[in-house]
């Protein structure tokens, strides 16, 4: 079980990155308040420590180091009012699909836009909650599926309609896997915090309008049914993410649609974790990388 209760990944002051435990002010939940937090010293899902050094935080990272990070798998349509609107039927099982390690980034990154993604109109937003696993799970039931929890945390599941659908082949993963597009944080939160992740109010805003809200309670499979489910044959690691499907009330999902454009703000927000926030930048086109 970890020893701290926010789990942040932070570059101090003093130039070096560190882990830590987020050191919040009285009635603050939103991690991306953290000023200050304890070291971390070990290894976060084995054997560590947290020290009485304090360290100043200028910038929150991705709450993990990508040689922390497994296997980034997602779900789609899980919630019942977001099937609807993409006009999908209710999954009889969870609809599963995959992320790299490299499209994951920090809660206040850019989503940077690369120009293949600029061919057509179709960026979206998702806000998800996003489960970490924290020990070697294989077919677990239900009754067990949370204690395998690590924490969670909010996350965007940036995604490209025309990648997704018309160009993707049949798969999700094109449209979606492209750099920079899960930023997530801005920490972690353990499950000692969070005993039910069902519970949890989660919404997202562009440009400071609200676009979705929703509640974790409306998950069609919940976060027991899912570990339990995915863990049925296959080894969940510690490091690994599931992110749980996004509520309606996505650009795709609107009369008239609402993509994302260059210089857009979005943030997602989960309640008792805090506020993830990234400016969209469309990139330019730039010659090949040898």
């Amino acid at each position: 079980m970890p020893a701290f209760s926010r789990l942040v990944r932070f570059l101090a002051k003093n130039g070096k990155v560190y882990y830590g435990d987020a050191i919040l002010p009285q009635g603050v939940t939103d991690i991306a308040q953290t000023k200050h937090a304890r070291v971390i010293k070990g290894d976060i899902f084995g054997k560590h420590e947290v020290t009485n050094d304090i360290e100043d935080v200028r910038l929150l990272l991705a709450p993990l180091a990508q040689e922390d990070v497994r296997t980034v798998r997602c779900l789609g349509l899980n919630y019942a009012l977001h099937a609807k609107e993409a006009g999908l039927p209710l999954p009889k099982y969870p609809v599963l699909f995959y992320k790299p390690a490299t499209s994951l980034s920090g809660p206040t990154d850019p989503i940077p836009v690369h120009p293949i993604a600029q061919e057509a109109p179709g960026l979206d937003y998702e806000c998800e909650l996003v489960v970490v696993i924290g020990k070697t799970a294989r077919d677990v039931p239900e009754s067990e599926a949370l204690d395998y929890v690590f924490g969670y945390a909010i996350g965007n599941d940036v995604s490209h309609r025309d990648w997704q659908v018309a160009r993707g082949g049949g798969q999700w993963s094109l449209g979606k896997g492209f750099d920079g597009w899960a930023p997530y944080g801005p920490g972690i939160v353990t499950s000692e915090i969070i005993k039910d992740p069902q519970t949890l109010k989660i919404s997202t805003r562009l440009n400071g309008q609200t676009v979705q809200e929703s509640n974790t309670a409306d998950q069609i499979f919940n976060v027991k049914k899912t570990i339990s489910f995915l863990s049925r044959g296959h080894t969940l690691l510690p490091g690994d993410m599931i992110w749980t499907g996004t509520p309606s009330g996505v650009g795709m999902g609107r009369n008239p649609k609402l993509w994302m454009k260059d210089g857009d703000i979005v943030e997602v927000e989960l309640e008792g974790v805090g506020i993830v926030t990234n400016k969209v930048e469309f990139q330019k086109e730039e010659g090949a990388k040898l």
